[in-house]
C-alpha cells in the first residue's frame, strides 16, 4: 500500500523517495535553518509535502546545479524558500546576489596574451576568487 500525495513521510521514506541516504537528510538539517521536519516523542522525523518539496529542490541545487551550500543558504537569506524552489525547477543558471555589479572577465584581464600567462591568470583568478568571498560572504 502506497501513500497518498499527501502524507507525511518518515526519514526513510523521505530519502527514499529523494534518492539520498537517510544522514544526508540530517546534515542538510544541520546546515538550512529552513528544514524543519515534524518531531514525534523519541526525536522521530516526520516530513511534509513541501518538506519534500524544498529538499528536491535543494537537492537539485547541490547535485544538479552545482550549488554550495553556502550558495544555497545565501538564495534562501536573499530571496526565500520561493525562489529557491523557483530556482531549482529552472534549467542551469548562474546567480548573483542582487547588489552584485557583473564584472566581465576576458583572457586579457587574466593575463592570458603576456609570456608567463599562467601566471598571471593564477594571480587573476584568484584576485576573482576574493572578489567573489568578499560579495557572497560579506
Amino acid at each position: 500500500m502506497t501513500k497518498g500525495p499527501d502524507a507525511f513521510r518518515t526519514i526513510s521514506e523521505a530519502a527514499d523517495e529523494l534518492g539520498v541516504p537517510q544522514h544526508v537528510l540530517r546534515f542538510w538539517e544541520t546546515r538550512f535553518s529552513f528544514i524543519r521536519p515534524m518531531k514525534r516523542a523519541g526525536g522521530r522525523r516526520f516530513y511534509r509535502p513541501h518538506d519534500i518539496e524544498i529538499l528536491a529542490a535543494i537537492k537539485t541545487m547541490l547535485h544538479g546545479k552545482g550549488y554550495s551550500i553556502k550558495g544555497v543558504q545565501l538564495l534562501h537569506k536573499a530571496d526565500g524558500l520561493k525562489s529557491l524552489i523557483a530556482v531549482a525547477g529552472e534549467g542551469p543558471t548562474v546567480v548573483a546576489p542582487k547588489s552584485a555589479p557583473l564584472v566581465s572577465v576576458t583572457p586579457t584581464a587574466l593575463g592570458l596574451k603576456s609570456p608567463d600567462g599562467l601566471s598571471n591568470a593564477l594571480v587573476g583568478l584568484l584576485a576573482a576568487k576574493r572578489w567573489l568571498d568578499d560579495v557572497l560572504l560579506g
